[in-house]
């Protein structure tokens, strides 16, 4: 893997969310999303959660505007972004959430406004609409044409474009005639770009990552992010989405998502296509039928080889550093020991990025001579070359230590 110089590009992680959406820390606040994310290495982030009363108000309170660009008082920058889920009847069910970024306050406040009309959008940071995906499309660009929609986690199961429960099989089935709207879509966790390079339909689009992190802790938080050029504003930022220039992607390995094999959380059950396959599709603790993960999913919709995707990005895949240390010392992935370790890293070069990414061996022995575990899993996972089982239904994958690689089966039972 090549290294990255972090002072010539802006990763950029714009799809968070605020204290006030469901299932999120509570501790949220613009100044520990700041610290955090200067702690993990990111440039540029998403406010998350624009459309939400209390929070857009603390945004407008705390942050001032330059050219679509949001500055904290230290300078730290934003970007509005916020999420929606749009859940309607078109055939069948669709339930698909999207990533919105907005060039200004008076955007948002028109987009705000809009929702206002057709429904309440206090109760939940990441608000749920009746709006048939085209028809939201063309109600935005009619607000403005500056305003970006990218498709979230465009895999998952129940809430991604092409999910296997409510999602589509093309973007041009969701949206329509707007489908031209639409310049990017998001891996998500349980997948990686050279699995969405299988699909001809994305061939023109750009493939973004970013977190969709519910809490500011760095395991969380920029645990997948996009890699820009020079941003200096909003329009910066879309140019490169829309024209998809950007430089690349930082990835989880996909089997770190929730999604990524089939499987039952409930009855501990996870399979691999082949062996879903074998079953025909039901599981053999409940007898019901399995939630068919992103890598099923993928097979369902390819219909082209890797080589043939024109405009292939590089992307890293990484793990977090938490992760790492939890798995070399034994230790809880917040835990005083690896918080310890995470520390004087951290203290000794800089941000997390810049150590997983960047920083030589040698550098790494001197600053822990006794830590020849550690060093090694950076360094593996530079390369990418940590084996995880697989995440389903919900359950994270695991990562795992070279000597349990070997028994990692690609099915598992209770």
């Amino acid at each position: 893997m090549c290294m990255l110089d972090l002072n010539k590009v802006v990763i950029a992680d714009l799809h968070i969310h605020s204290r006030f959406s469901r299932a999120c820390s509570k501790n949220i606040t613009l100044e520990s999303l700041e610290k955090w994310a200067r702690i993990k290495g990111l440039g540029l982030l998403g406010t998350g959660d624009f459309t939400h009363p209390e929070w857009i108000k603390e945004i407008k309170e705390n942050l001032k505007e330059k050219d679509g660009i949001l500055l904290s008082e230290t300078g730290f920058r934003f970007v509005l972004s916020g999420e929606v889920s749009l859940m309607y009847t078109q055939e069948r069910g669709r339930r698909i959430h999207l990533v919105l970024l907005a060039p200004n306050f008076e955007a948002v406040d028109k987009i705000n406004a809009y929702f206002d009309t057709k429904g309440r959008r206090d109760y939940d940071g990441r608000p749920i609409f009746k709006i048939p995906a085209d028809v939201f499309v063309k109600d935005m660009h009619n607000i403005s044409k500056d305003i970006e929609i990218i498709c979230a986690h465009a895999l998952t199961p129940w809430f991604g474009i092409f999910g296997s429960k409510s999602g589509f099989d093309s973007l041009k089935e969701a949206f329509k005639e707007q489908e031209k709207e639409i310049h990017a879509v998001e891996s998500g966790m349980s997948a990686s770009p050279e699995m969405l390079w299988h699909l001809p339909f994305l061939n023109n689009k750009a493939i973004v990552s970013f977190s969709d992190s519910h809490s500011f802790w760095p395991w969380r938080i920029g645990r997948e992010a996009t890699i820009f050029n020079k941003v200096d504003s909003y329009k910066d930022l879309i140019e490169q989405i829309r024209g998809n220039t950007i430089i690349g992607t930082i990835e989880t390995d996909p089997g770190y998502g929730i999604y990524h094999y089939d499987g039952h959380k409930d009855c501990n059950f996870s399979s691999s296509p082949e062996e879903t396959r074998k079953l025909n599709g039901i599981c053999p603790v409940c007898g019901k039928p399995l939630t068919i993960g992103v890598e099923n999913r993928v097979e369902q919709l390819t219909n082209q080889s890797i080589e043939e995707h024109p405009n292939k990005k590089v992307f890293y895949k990484l793990l977090p550093l938490h992760e790492l240390i939890s798995l070399a010392k034994a230790s809880a992935l917040a835990g005083r020991k690896t918080w310890e370790v995470y520390n004087s890293l951290i203290e000794k070069f800089g941000n997390e990025l810049n150590i997983l990414l960047n920083i030589e061996k040698e550098d790494l022995i001197k600053a822990m001579p006794n830590d020849n575990l550690l060093i090694d899993l950076i360094m593996q996972n530079r390369d990418g070359k940590i084996r995880v089982k697989p995440g389903f239904d919900g359950k994270y994958g695991e990562p795992m230590l070279s000597e349990k690689q070997e028994n990692l089966n690609r099915f598992s039972g209770p």
